[in-house]
């Protein structure tokens, strides 16, 4: 499918735009079924708060419709959105009359091995760091230099994905996903108020689990406390929950509350 540039088809883009200069901006990955934006309030939540933090304008009511359109062609896939602040001349200030600028690219449906959600996955132990930035944290920005290194420290089918920690050495995330642990029953995801990305799908299960009364608690994690968990799992918007089996010589079982959030999560994304 065309990809789209500020709502119109596109194979273009300005060599000016402040996203390829210097990662201004942000982006949505969004999974697209029976050409319905899947979780797509959640998805403009979070591109809110990164605008407004950001100081980026952008119509919520235009972009939705926009979004919407978009999926409405693409019909089974996987959406993305790239907001930029616009084009600018040489240096790190902005032009205060840039417009800003919307780019949707689709893809086929993201086609990830059965075994991963049936029998669980292993992470390999990034050597990477996450800088602590509380102005950037939670926000999906342009700026994914961390996880793209990340991601070159491993190959092959043995680990679908990386366990990342920040500079200070607490839990933080995997590399495109976000991280739960199960312990005594108490659903737990690291504190994301000083670096990482707050996924939608992470906010989804947060709200699941607690409307039906399962405790939980979003705190600063360290090796120590992940290794005694009693169950592990990833989760993202587009594959939903991978059970994690392992990372290093840390071993899970796959547990009934992973379970239960992980046919929540598919219920989800089957629109």
């Amino acid at each position: 499918m065309d990809s789209w540039v500020d709502g119109q088809p596109a194979d273009v883009l300005s060599l000016r735009d402040r996203g390829l200069a210097y990662g201004d901006g942000l982006f949505e990955t969004i999974a697209v079924r029976d050409g319905v934006p899947v979780l797509l309030e959640r998805h403009l939540q979070r591109l809110g708060l990164g605008c407004q933090r950001l100081g980026l304008d952008v119509d919520k009511v235009a972009l939705s419709a926009e979004l919407q359109a978009y999926a409405q062609q693409l019909g089974q896939g996987v959406m993305k959105l790239i907001v930029t602040r616009g084009d600018s001349q040489r240096g790190y200030a902005a032009t205060p009359s840039a417009s800003t600028r919307r780019i949707l690219q689709g893809s086929p449906p993201a086609a990830y091995p059965s075994t991963h959600a049936e029998q669980g996955v292993s992470l390999f132990p990034c050597a990477t760091r996450l800088a602590e930035q509380p102005l950037l944290a939670g926000l999906k920005h342009l700026n994914r230099l961390e996880q793209v290194m990340a991601r070159a420290e491993w190959g092959g089918p043995e680990h679908a994905e990386g366990l990342m920690l920040d500079t200070s050495g607490r839990v933080i995330e995997g590399v495109f996903s976000n991280l739960f642990l199960v312990c005594n029953g108490v659903l737990i995801t690291p504190d994301l108020s000083r670096c990482g990305v707050a996924g939608v799908m992470r906010a989804e299960l947060l709200f699941q689990a607690q409307s039906q009364g399962i405790a939980t608690q979003i705190t600063d994690v360290d090796l120590e406390q992940l290794y005694r968990a009693d169950e592990v799992f990833v989760c993202n918007s587009v594959y939903g929950v991978w059970p994690v089996r392992a990372c290093g010589s840390a071993r899970w079982s796959t547990g009934p509350l992973t379970r239960k959030l992980q046919t929540l999560a598919r219920a989800l994304l089957d629109v």
